[in-house]
């Protein structure tokens, strides 16, 4: 069993390891591969890839992305091995905080590391025919006046440094502008849609927006408001899945999370 920097030639060798019920992964892949802020590895046993997972750095804080292990190999320690190995490799780049969602088969792997369940997060799906929203005349595009201010607001809430992910999805947002303050603003080329907000008024015409094109939702347990929001609009919560953390506890705001962006990062 050895373990391995992952390579842009092994991006046809890892199709295998796609878990049934997740959404393409190579694309994602190939992302942390051309990212200088990612680190993805591998595990191969006789020259086969059997296991993946990358870790994804934002200055102090980092997440752990795609650790994925072939049906065939798991409980033979894989998902062990590459947990450990990337936090480890995190520690050494002095990154005191480690982040992760966790799948059920994966969740007593990331104990054993010695991650703890921080939060939980929903997910909805419509049950009912697509209800029309209506945009709020509050909502206009991304322009670079904004910039700054969603960066700033960003930290508040998410309690990370992450410009570098968030900068190329700009151009294709939209932002919440009350009383000439920006107080929520929504990424639709980040992940699932990201969407931020300080108030519930700017979180849920942002919900409202992405709606329009969506027919589900996932955010922290600990946003009521977005929770009222989706049984309000005929939307029923199907699983949940615990964001979970290692190291230094960080302030961010849950309850401010009104979509999240994934898997990957929360």
């Amino acid at each position: 069993m050895d373990i391995q920097i992952l390579e842009h030639k092994d991006i046809g060798f890892i199709t295998d390891l796609q878990p049934p019920d997740w959404q393409d992964i190579i694309p994602t892949i190939d992302f942390y591969l051309n990212a200088n802020f990612c680190f993805p590895i591998k595990v191969t046993v006789d020259h086969k890839i059997v296991g993946i997972g990358t870790a994804i750095v934002h200055n102090r804080t980092a997440w752990l992305a795609h650790i994925i292990v072939h049906p065939e190999n798991r409980n033979q320690g894989i998902g062990s091995l590459l947990t450990e190995t990337l936090v480890k490799s995190l520690q050494s780049k002095s990154c005191d905080t480690i982040y992760l969602i966790a799948t059920e088969l994966g969740e007593p792997v990331y104990k054993k590391v010695g991650f703890e369940t921080e939060t939980e997060y929903l997910f909805f799906k419509e049950t009912k025919t697509s209800k029309s929203y209506a945009t709020s005349d509050s909502i206009v595009p991304f322009s670079d006046d904004f910039k700054i201010l969603i960066s700033n607001l960003d930290q508040e809430i998410s309690g990370e440094e992450r410009m570098v992910q968030l900068e190329q999805h700009l151009s294709k947002g939209s932002v919440y502008i009350e009383k000439n303050a920006v107080e929520g603003f929504y990424l639709p080329t980040l992940g699932d849609g990201f969407i931020a907000a300080r108030t519930n008024s700017a979180g849920q015409e942002l919900m409202k927006l992405r709606l329009i094109t969506k027919e589900n939702a996932a955010f922290p347990v600990d946003n009521a408001g977005a929770t009222e929001f989706m049984y309000k609009n005929n939307f029923k919560e199907f699983k949940r899945a615990k964001r979970m953390r290692l190291g230094k506890k960080r302030n961010w705001q849950p309850a401010n999370i009104y979509n999240r962006i994934g898997g990957n990062l929360g």
